[in-house]
């Protein structure tokens, strides 16, 4: 986190080549300055949650705002629309777990491999761990999380991620997975999910998008390519 002395651009690439399915990595450094600071909680209100409450909401913007900050290297989550993203999440049938069988038997403590073991949907993981986080630092530090000051709440990701800090409701490495998991989406989807907005991850990382022919470019190796990237909807970056 703080202390890793490789640049963010460096992280991001990495990310860009794992599978958003590949949920448990390091956090990214903070280091956001004032003004993207203030041009982050722009950003944030210019959205307004459908399925996250008032409280819920100012923890995943605070939250995300750790783990891909602004800084020298380019926009980060809050500008990059990561909790829109999350947000219009839960309403698919992803966050309503769909995707997956939800069935029992549980057995959360085998292998990852072995596939999900929650009885939980990921609407219910982020409501329930939100819930269980701010409890614990209401009871911990006397304040919910969005209220505690940047380098205290840096620290309680860092202990979620841990497992550290334990929750009744749900596990928090696997609520922890859950945010740092879909962050990463939201920063490197299409703009048309609500995240990566103006391509900002594309961008940051070089990936030229939804293009429709590269053909001009098969027989040219190690050739920059001079062209921003394009979404799926058609938008230029």
């Amino acid at each position: 986190m703080t202390e890793d002395a490789k640049p963010r651009r460096r992280f991001l690439q990495a990310l860009a080549i794992v599978p958003a399915s590949t949920l448990a990595v390091g956090v990214v450094a903070t280091g956001c300055t004032d003004a993207a600071d203030s041009g982050a909680a722009r950003a944030a209100k210019a959205y307004e949650p459908t399925y996250f409450t008032k409280p819920e909401w100012n923890f995943i913007v605070a939250a995300v705002d750790h783990l891909i900050p602004a800084d020298q290297y380019g926009p980060g989550a809050i500008e990059a629309g990561v909790p829109e993203f999350i947000d219009r999440q839960m309403e698919t049938p992803y966050g309503h777990g769909k995707l997956w069988y939800m069935q029992g038997p549980f057995h959360p403590d085998v292998a990852p491999e072995l596939g999900y073991q929650l009885n939980q949907n990921p609407r219910e993981v982020y409501r329930h761990g939100i819930a269980a986080c701010d409890a614990w630092c209401q009871k911990t530090h006397g304040k919910l999380y969005a209220e505690l000051d940047k380098p205290l709440q840096e620290q309680i990701l860092k202990d979620l991620q841990a497992g550290k800090i334990e929750f009744d409701a749900v596990p928090a490495k696997t609520f922890f997975s859950f945010l740092l998991g879909n962050t990463k989406e939201g920063f490197f989807a299409d703009p048309m999910y609500g995240g990566n907005k103006n391509m900002v991850g594309w961008k940051m990382v070089g990936f030229p998008g939804a293009r429709g022919d590269y053909m001009d470019w098969v027989d040219q190796p190690n050739a920059k390519y001079p062209y921003g990237p394009v979404s799926i909807s058609g938008e230029k970056g």
